[in-house]
């Protein structure tokens, strides 16, 4: 995978600042390419589990069938977005994601990435979860990213402390 340099690189964050926005951010976007070639892009919850981004979604659909026409995908968070109309720039905090992108098939897998997901939105219930999890299996697909490179960057202004 080629890695780019990052133009302002006086802006990108460590590696850890990164992981923690994804940890901080509920949803990001989830950029696929299906099987025409064409981008896909699509909003989701998330949760993660070390390297691997985990997603829950409907058992058939483009986003199925992007994932496995290409496995190469991102995931960007955004957790911070304060538009200063008056400096014309805006002080953000964002993340992305790079890997690779796989449907889970193996229902063991399923079910550890929904209790990955349910533990996440909803920890202080687990027998919620559970029985959510459960109910699920066979009705749920389950999406994994496993994440070979993380960048994230912020405005200046929040890098720097210059905030006006």
């Amino acid at each position: 995978m080629a890695e780019h340099a990052m133009r302002r690189a006086r802006q990108q964050m460590s590696e850890e600042e990164a992981w923690a926005l994804v940890d901080e951010a509920t949803s990001g976007v989830l950029c696929l390419v299906d099987a025409d070639g064409e981008p896909y892009g699509v909003p989701l919850s998330h949760a993660r589990s070390g390297d691997r981004l985990l997603f829950h979604t409907a058992v058939t659909g483009h986003k199925l069938d992007a994932v496995r026409a290409c496995d190469r995908a991102s995931f960007t968070v955004v957790a911070a977005d304060d538009v200063h109309a008056m400096e014309l720039t805006t002080y953000f905090r964002s993340a992305i994601c790079f890997g690779r992108v796989r449907v889970l098939e193996d229902e063991a897998e399923v079910r550890s990435a929904l209790r990955v997901i349910g533990e996440r939105f909803l920890p202080e219930r687990p027998d919620v979860c559970d029985a959510e999890v459960e109910g699920a299996i066979g009705r749920v697909a389950a999406i994994e990213l496993r994440v070979e490179r993380i960048t994230g960057k912020q405005a200046k202004e929040l890098a720097f402390g210059t905030r006006s």
